[in-house]
């Protein structure tokens, strides 16, 4: 879903059409995945066929709604999609986050991206076309990666997890 600058919705594209250099506002989301313990955060590590950032370490799970889909629904269908987790106890913790993010070749990211927390049971079965790899990490450690060596994770989870620190 297109955005204005004011955040409302002003129409739809395609989502290959979307990730240019001139990329418009739109609508997406990320999650964060935790285990029943809230210690351990699921990292995944983008497909190498993914249009942007990919081969990169970052939070869960991100997406894009559907047209007219509720957000957190998208979140879950697509948690269940990429890594075949559902999510239970589903926070939304960062309603407001927005960011633009530019890759080397110029491809841009240009997002409002509410974030959530969720709880999953289990290891994921990652769909191999979304996610080149999997790790369960200490949240601290993440953290610390987020602070110390930002260039280790993607930029919007860099940005994300400065502000849920806080």
């Amino acid at each position: 879903m297109l955005l204005d600058e004011a955040r409302r919705p002003i129409g739809t594209a395609p989502k290959a059409g979307v990730h240019t250099a001139n990329t418009p506002l739109h609508l997406a989301f990320s999650s964060y995945a935790f285990d029943r313990s809230g210690t351990k955060l699921l990292v995944t590590r983008r497909a190498l066929g993914k249009k942007t950032w990919p081969g990169v370490w970052t939070n869960t799970c991100c997406g894009h709604p559907g047209p007219g889909e509720d957000l957190t629904e998208a979140m879950e269908r697509r948690l269940s999609q990429e890594l075949g987790v559902v999510p239970r106890d589903a926070e939304l913790v960062l309603p407001d986050f927005a960011y633009t993010a530019t890759m080397p070749d110029g491809t841009m990211e240009n997002e409002f991206c509410p974030v959530f927390r969720v709880v999953v049971d289990g290891d994921p079965d990652p769909d191999p076309a979304e996610v080149d790899d999997w790790k369960w990490v200490d949240w601290s450690s993440y953290r610390a990666a987020a602070e110390h060596a930002p260039w280790l994770i993607s930029p919007w989870s860099v940005l994300q997890v400065a502000q849920l620190v806080r």
